[in-house]
């Protein structure tokens, strides 16, 4: 425990608090997010397995990391814009992830995929994007400032989240230290431990008490690819109820895989 505590790889970042919406391309046609090339997409039914197939073409000449993928109902592909891929075994392996992705997109949820640092997480629709130092991912709500959700990372020797102590002592740690400024007053509400295909997660609620408002928010925590992950999502208390259901779903929905 004391590792983390101690850790000045953890630094305090300011709260998320925006990019606008890229129009929607025609369906099946898309353009690489950092040069504009033309991808195109194809989605073939197999009718035997119930399941959808899908194929992606990409220049070589395209970008690859960091970019988003975006769901809608409106699209007979249900996709917006999709991550780029360079190489046939890029293809097969985020082939796998992307339909895991998409299988568990929601109604009014977009999914983000991060290929580079292997993660994945869904935000509501009409979030938008900001650029916060400090932060891998933000994304938040144009008017209501507090309802967020970012994605930090930091490197780590460790292998496992659990190495670090219980899920109560860990999120104490980083709720005093790292989510909430020392002049907030903050509280632990609940801290579980939970599995997602083998991993160790580390999900926990709090508050933090400003003088003019209180942030009631989800985090969740995990190791691996030699970094820790800290995925952080809440909204201004007097909103928490109308809110929790899709926080909960924002931090549900957070996993990483091996990169």
């Amino acid at each position: 425990m004391a590792s983390l505590q101690n850790s000045p790889a953890i630094h305090r970042t300011p709260f998320p608090n925006s990019f606008s919406q890229p129009g929607l391309q025609k369906p099946g046609q898309f353009r690489c997010c950092k040069r504009g090339v033309p991808l195109l997409v194809r989605a073939e039914q197999v009718s035997t397995a119930n399941r959808e197939v899908w194929t992606w073409e990409a220049p070589s000449t395209c970008c690859w990391g960091n970019c988003l993928l975006r769901f809608s109902s409106q699209s007979d592909l249900n996709i917006i814009a999709l991550v780029p891929s360079i190489m046939l075994a890029d293809i097969l392996r985020v082939h796998t992830w992307y339909g895991s992705v998409a299988a568990e997109t929601k109604k009014g949820f977009l999914a983000v995929m991060d290929k580079k640092d292997g993660y994945s997480f869904l935000y509501p629709f009409g979030w938008q994007e900001v650029v916060i130092e400090g932060q891998d991912k933000v994304f938040k709500d144009v008017i209501e400032p507090l309802e967020s959700v970012s994605v930090n990372m930091i490197p780590t020797v460790k292998q496992d989240i659990r190495e670090l102590g219980s899920p109560q002592a860990v999120a104490e740690a980083l709720i005093k230290k790292v989510l909430a400024p020392p002049s907030q007053k903050t509280k632990l509400v609940e801290a579980v431990e939970r599995d997602v295909d083998g991993k160790a997660y580390y999900t926990f609620e709090f508050t933090a008490q400003a003088p003019n408002f209180t942030r009631h928010a989800l985090s969740t925590i995990t190791i691996g690819n030699g970094k820790f992950y800290t995925l952080t999502t809440g909204a201004n208390e007097r909103r928490w109820e109308k809110m929790k259901d899709k926080l909960h779903t924002v931090i549900d929905s957070f996993q990483i895989v091996n990169v």
